[in-house]
């Protein structure tokens, strides 16, 4: 049996989630709370799940909180900690970046020190960034050098623009996300980042969201607004990795694998904010065929 590697998987540091606290926020996302973390602990829920490597990032609601001198700061800190969590454990701990975006100059400058002195593995990003969703103009000089760089962009979801108005009170990551994956997506097709950075690998997270029921009906779209000409909306959205955190079976798989396929799927186990509890329960519905599947798949991903 071969062990997972998590594509997926999240650390936050004491100082991060006071700063955020600072802000405001108490409640994440509309999350009831902070999780806590130690490497100590997703060690423990590794070797419970049959996790070989996990590779780390901040989750939403990201660094930037409103002041972009005080977002880089706070990236360049989380990023320390997160390399410094890969020096201790280089076998069992892989780290993408967190940038300060929707300021552009200050994420150029963290993913240049991230991956050039840190060692990082790739960058996160968030689905929007103050309503600035992944197509917008504003943020093409950093798609550029990313693809220059053949870089991983790892695209966590977060809540969309006016999220209280449309939550009916729940928690987001339990809808929201999974249509902020769909929409953003959609904008990066839309808007031809795909087509014009075909060198970065773009990995999206949760099955695709809702995408894998959409494909077919943006494609319809597609074809009025855009013509014919080009690759289609599946071809490109195929191009995409995708990792299966959340409540991969017994449908939502499935319903992926009609749509894009399985060679781009990599697994998740959204560890730490999903408790380690929750995140073994999704590991016993995963068989050994989609295990070392997933396996195969992340080894690719990573095979520079």
């Amino acid at each position: 049996m071969t062990g997972f590697i998590d594509v997926h998987a999240h650390f936050v540091t004491d100082s991060y989630v006071a700063a955020a606290r600072a802000t405001g926020i108490e409640h994440p996302d509309g999350m009831p709370g902070w999780p806590q973390w130690s490497a100590e602990a997703h060690l423990q829920l590794m070797a419970d799940g049959g996790i070989g490597k996990s590779y780390l990032s901040i989750s939403s609601p990201g660094v930037h909180f409103g002041v972009d001198l005080a977002a880089r700061a706070l990236a360049r800190e989380v990023n320390e900690a997160g390399a410094d969590v890969c020096r201790r454990y280089p076998s069992r701990f892989g780290h993408f970046a967190a940038l300060p975006l929707p300021d552009v100059d200050g994420a150029l400058a963290e993913a240049a020190h991230a991956l050039d002195m840190l060692g990082a593995d790739g960058v996160v990003v968030e689905t929007n960034h103050r309503g600035a969703y992944l197509g917008d103009p504003s943020f093409e000089p950093l798609w550029a050098e990313l693809d220059r760089r053949g870089a991983l962009v790892f695209v966590h979801p977060t809540s969309p623009p006016h999220a209280d108005e449309i939550s009916l009170g729940l928690p987001r990551p339990m809808l929201e996300f999974l249509f902020d994956t769909a929409r953003t997506a959609t904008d990066l097709v839309f808007r031809g980042v795909l087509a014009r950075y075909p060198a970065i690998r773009w990995v999206l997270t949760h099955g695709g969201g809702v995408l894998p029921l959409l494909a077919d009906r943006m494609q319809m779209f597609h074809s009025v607004l855009a013509g014919d000409d080009g690759p289609s909306v599946i071809d490109q959205l195929s191009e995409i990795w995708f990792d299966m955190a959340g409540t991969p079976f017994p449908r939502q798989i499935p319903a992926f694998e009609a749509a894009f396929g399985t060679s781009k799927l990599v697994y998740g186990s959204d560890y730490c904010w999903t408790p380690a509890p929750l995140a073994l329960a999704q590991i016993r519905t995963i068989d050994d065929s989609w295990r070392e599947l997933t396996s195969k798949n992340a080894r690719r991903l990573f095979d520079r």
